[in-house]
């Protein structure tokens, strides 16, 4: 496989950059590109240039991680030919509200990343869905996610690592999906190489980043909300059964429990027949996708 091409990927940008009004392109160069055949995590390496003094909006890109991260301590299987990225987030890159992000948005900015990034897939024919909360979903298989690590200074995330991955050509389990198995014989797919495809993510992460910034997650949500394939997916919580409605300002999954399920008490009190989930509390699966 051929190494990452840093000129083809800012090349790629710049192709994209007038389909969205973005303010930090003019500042991006091959200088924020960090480009490694073999990583332990792209994360992990990020952390690590931070601390040693590198700006906001820097990228580490990797065709292997080795002990790559999903959520909830999970490995993320990263063979050679995916998309392994991470980019840096600081207070003030090229927002005058960024200082704003608290430390309990930020489940906030793991919605508007991901919805970012399944918009830009979408404008480039890419049918994808989401899978709440951060999970990239095409043809009922897992495309790729993201998880994002954060630091946080008087309750301010001063530096988010957002890293992401998405399954190029590499191998995947029965579960997964690439985009040269999706895409099949197509002669002239429309992301036609892996930095095509890095360019496409990276400015859908910063235009749900700018959305969130400008418009607030109220404004973002109904349309996560509508590509979240959840909806509607019958599910078990607390020995009831309910169904997926939606997802709260706060990443909560809205959960409306069915009419006829058995109905508990505790401590003398109905439950409630809408119940908000944080994530980790209950496994979606892909059984039911």
């Amino acid at each position: 496989m051929s190494p990452f091409n840093q000129q083809k990927f800012i090349n790629s940008l710049s192709n994209i950059q007038g389909t969205r009004v973005s303010k930090i392109f003019d500042c991006l160069t091959t200088n924020h590109l960090r480009i490694f055949s073999t990583l332990p995590s792209t994360n992990q390496t990020l952390w690590q240039l931070i601390d040693s003094g590198v700006s906001p909006g820097t990228i580490v890109i990797a065709s292997q991680q080795t002990a790559g991260r999903g959520q909830w301590g999970r490995n993320w299987i990263s063979n050679i030919g995916g998309l392994y990225m991470s980019v840096a987030f600081a207070q003030g890159w090229g927002y005058t509200r960024a200082s704003n992000i608290s430390i309990s948005q930020t489940s906030q900015l793991t919605l508007s990343t991901v919805w970012g990034i399944a918009s830009s897939l979408q404008h480039y024919g890419v049918p994808v869905k989401i899978k709440w909360p951060n999970d990239l979903i095409l043809e009922n298989r897992k495309l790729g996610g993201i998880l994002i690590e954060t630091r946080v200074k008087k309750e301010k995330v001063t530096w988010a690592v957002i890293g992401i991955g998405i399954n190029w050509t590499n191998s995947v389990p029965e579960t997964g999906i690439n985009l040269q198995s999706y895409y099949g014989n197509q002669s002239q797919p429309e992301i036609s190489s892996l930095e095509m495809l890095a360019a496409i993510v990276f400015h859908g992460l910063e235009f749900g980043i700018k959305q969130l910034l400008d418009s607030g997650i109220e404004n973002i949500l109904p349309a996560y909300n509508k590509l979240l394939i959840n909806i509607g997916q019958q599910v078990l919580v607390e020995d009831r059964l309910g169904k997926v409605v939606g997802v709260t300002n706060s990443g909560e999954l809205k959960v409306k429990i069915n009419p006829g399920s058995p109905t508990l008490k505790a401590q003398s009190q109905i439950l409630p027949s809408e119940i908000y989930l944080k994530p980790g509390r209950i496994s979606l699966g892909y059984s039911q996708l």
